[in-house]
């Protein structure tokens, strides 16, 4: 069975007025939807839209300017996050993507933290996500926890491996609570992409695809994502696969790509 495929819509698209991109992703083939940010949106008019269209809303960013490692945070992120999951909910998404630390523009790290030990991050990203998960099973919204690469597009972020991350979703325990396996931001940070699906696929709720060098679509660089797909079937995934690359030419270019490869 293939995988399901989902368009990130701040990436793709970005040709077309916000509103008509759910119809043009929805006749490209995808079964899916994407974003980033909900609070730049009319929710009442992307739902609509969506709806129209027939295409699912996967979901959005749910942190903003707040962050898991920082422990003077920790009721602004659950405030924030229960407001993204409202959010959620009036779209119809069924995830939420958090980040261990705040994203700014362009996906600059906000802060780094260099003041805090990796002992304290890493407790207090634990205990927030505790917390995250009851949550998201009160509410009944899954919760996607992103690790990122820190050498080419989001330098000081502190969720960086994807052991790290699947090894804290297995500790929580949580249905509710999973980790968004972006191949691109692992291939950069540690490669071995088959084997570490092998290791941690279980844990994996969503996964994100761009090529490597370069986020743009696959065929225009190393990663060989025919490979990398069939083995993520093989080893039980059965959830979305979210497209969130910049096209190197064109959004039509960039899909013709997509489904050749993928």
């Amino acid at each position: 069975m293939a995988l399901r495929k989902c368009a990130c819509i701040d990436t793709l698209y970005t040709e077309l007025d916000w509103l008509d991109r759910f119809q043009a992703a929805k006749d490209d083939g995808f079964e899916a939807v994407e974003f980033w940010d909900w609070r730049i949106r009319d929710l009442d008019a992307t739902r609509s839209a969506a709806e129209k269209a027939g295409i699912a809303i996967s979901g959005f960013n749910g942190d903003a300017d707040f962050s898991l490692v920082d422990p003077t945070h920790k009721e602004k992120y659950l405030d924030y996050l229960r407001q993204s999951i409202a959010a959620a909910k009036k779209v119809g998404a069924s995830s939420v993507t958090i980040h261990s630390n705040a994203l700014g523009d362009g996906g600059i790290v906000v802060n780094h933290y260099d003041d805090l030990s990796h002992t304290v991050k890493l407790c207090s990203m634990y205990d927030m996500l505790l917390e995250c998960a009851k949550l998201a099973e009160q509410e009944e919204i899954n919760l996607n926890l992103e690790a990122l690469n820190i050498t080419t597009d989001h330098v000081g972020n502190f969720l960086a491996t994807t052991q790290m991350g699947a090894e804290i979703c297995r500790l929580i325990g949580s249905p509710r609570l999973k980790l968004l396996y972006d191949v691109y931001h692992m291939q950069i940070n540690e490669g071995c992409i088959c084997d570490t699906i092998s290791q941690y696929g279980d844990q994996f709720g969503h996964i994100h695809v761009a090529d490597a060098p370069g986020r743009h679509e696959p065929g225009t660089g190393e990663i060989n994502y025919k490979k990398v797909l069939r083995h993520l079937e093989a080893c039980g995934y059965t959830g979305r696969v979210g497209y969130e690359l910049f096209p190197s030419s064109d959004t039509k270019t960039a899909v013709a790509a997509i489904m050749e490869h993928c």
